[in-house]
């Protein structure tokens, strides 16, 4: 992700997470983050989805999988998932792990497809609506 894709990115962010969605200004100060890894899927040169990771201490923690409507069901949130899994393997992380609405079946399928196994439940981690946040983990074998 660069600077120039941030309007792109901020636009699918509020259509994904509305309420709970990050500002323009905390997308833009991940560029700077030395512990933030964002990348963006492209198609014919348009920001189909974008998703962010961070690195602690050797743990990688999902931030934000999203895709524009426009691209859902094309294969750009399997791209992004699996390069930022790639981008895990790389610097040797331990594990990445994420958190996911409960009602989001459509999510957690992908999620598990690339080998992330439910790791817990944190209760009304969500608002508007309020819900339930399934953690997920995929441990990287070295």
């Amino acid at each position: 992700m660069q600077a120039a894709d941030i309007d792109a990115v901020f636009a699918i962010e509020q259509s994904c997470f509305g309420f709970e969605a990050w500002s323009y200004e905390s997308l833009a100060g991940e560029l700077a983050n030395p512990f933030a890894f964002y990348l963006v899927c492209r198609h014919e040169g348009r920001v189909a989805g974008y998703g962010g990771l961070h690195n602690n201490l050797g743990e990688g923690y999902i931030t934000n999988i999203a895709v524009d409507k426009t691209f859902r069901r094309m294969g750009a949130g399997r791209c992004i998932l699996q390069g930022l899994l790639d981008f895990a393997r790389e610097n040797s992380l331990s594990f990445v792990t994420l958190e996911v609405r409960e009602s989001n079946a459509t999510a957690i399928a992908l999620y598990a497809s690339l080998g992330f196994e439910n790791a817990g439940l944190r209760k009304h981690f969500y608002q508007k609506p309020a819900e339930n946040a399934v953690i997920m983990t995929r441990y990287i074998k070295k």
